[in-house]
């Protein structure tokens, strides 16, 4: 029996911030629950098309937004809405149509997905100029709006919230082209999960506060360890659990000296399965990240935003504050009245998961999905041979 050759859907992604590459997986992991007549090819555009400028370009990306923030602002801000100056600046951003055009020729998908502003850039430059007419199709990773995430040569439009959509719509971009669905996450975050057996498991007490602190792998905690000898403050013991992601130094410094403060710790690095971490947690410690949120509340857990850099951080806290979503601390200060405030009184964060039950979404990936393929019927004009989506979904 011959196999039948499957449809290729192209995902970009970078990891200029690990939101974007977390929600390409979390679709291509989708693609192969649901369509059995389609294979995902994941792809940092970036590394791709300039793979030798890739690490310095991705290493100064980082030092910028850490060591001058207000120069990212300024950016930021200033390419918000279209202008000269944003499409000057987004089309040496957007460079590399030859690279990205060799790996279409070589994969010959049915769709393109962008989860990365400059991706659809590029993606969309390839489209005008006749290069390609394959269906393009843009994932939004954040609660915010931004010119480089708009183009007009992109077939369709995924947002994580009615509020993206409206200022799409403001934008001029037709309202049958933006689909709401929430922010794609992966599924093991909408899962059911026993507390008491993962706190056994990871050495904790499932009866005792838990704090989740995320972020630590770029370094976003301030100086040292001013953030985490902070929490001596707090009147009462808790366990603080500590994921520093890739930054070892982090890891390497708070290990050394966590047996003196008189919280429980618990130090990782990278960690692959963070929904289980956050459910053992009562509150998670994060910047604003949209796909890292977004997974906080499919899991319940109420979430203090702590000192959010200019630029999407911002709007995703102004945003996830406004929507009664999250608490959000400025300082190190701020940050400890706040936990103790919560320690003495559990309300805050009954009301943060009662607002989350009515924002999350428990089919957002899939909804993409079902977006990603009616894009494709849609642009085709003609049913096209996806079969099994129905029946799997």
């Amino acid at each position: 029996m011959e196999n039948k050759v499957k449809d290729k859907i192209l995902i970009l992604s970078a990891t200029f911030g690990d939101g974007h590459k977390q929600v390409a997986n979390a679709i291509g992991e989708a693609i192969e629950m649901t369509l059995p007549n389609a294979e995902p090819v994941i792809l940092d555009v970036m590394k791709w098309i300039h793979p030798h400028l890739y690490p310095i370009s991705n290493y100064v990306y980082k030092q910028s937004i850490k060591k001058f923030p207000q120069l990212y602002s300024f950016f930021y801000q200033k390419t918000r809405v279209k202008s000269t100056f944003s499409v000057k600046l987004n089309a040496l951003l957007s460079m590399g149509m030859k690279a990205l055009l060799d790996m279409i020729e070589k994969t010959k998908p049915a769709v393109v997905v962008s989860t990365y502003p400059f991706a659809a850039g590029v993606m969309s430059n390839l489209k005008e100029q006749g290069y390609v007419d394959i269906p393009s199709v843009t994932i939004i990773t954040d609660y915010t709006d931004h010119s480089y995430w708009i183009h007009p040569y992109t077939d369709q439009y995924v947002v994580g919230s009615k509020q993206v959509r409206d200022r799409l719509v403001g934008h001029g971009i037709p309202g049958d082209k933006i689909t709401f669905t929430g922010i794609p996450i992966r599924q093991k975050f909408h899962q059911i999960h026993h507390r008491g057996k993962l706190a056994q498991k990871y050495g904790l007490s499932d009866k005792k506060f838990t704090l989740l602190i995320m972020g630590g792998g770029d370094g976003f905690f301030g100086k040292g360890l001013s953030t985490f000898h902070a929490l001596e403050n707090l009147q009462e013991s808790i366990q603080v659990i500590v994921v520093c992601g890739r930054n070892h130094k982090l890891q390497k410094q708070l290990r050394e000296v966590e047996h003196f403060f008189k919280h429980k710790f618990l130090t990782l690095g990278y960690w692959e399965n963070v929904h289980e971490l956050m459910a053992i947690s009562d509150l998670m410690i994060s910047k604003p990240g949209g796909v890292t949120i977004t997974e906080a509340m499919a899991m319940d857990l109420p979430i203090c935003l702590y000192r959010p850099l200019p630029g999407q951080e911002e709007d995703n806290a102004r945003y996830l504050v406004e929507s009664g979503l999250a608490i959000l601390a400025k300082s190190d200060e701020n940050l400890i009245n706040k936990i103790q405030v919560i320690l003495e009184d559990r309300r805050p964060l009954d009301y943060m998961k009662q607002r989350s039950k009515k924002f999350q979404s428990k089919t957002s990936t899939i909804d993409a999905v079902v977006a990603i393929v009616q894009t494709i019927n849609r642009c085709k004009n003609e049913l096209y041979p996806l079969l099994g989506l129905q029946e799997s979904i």
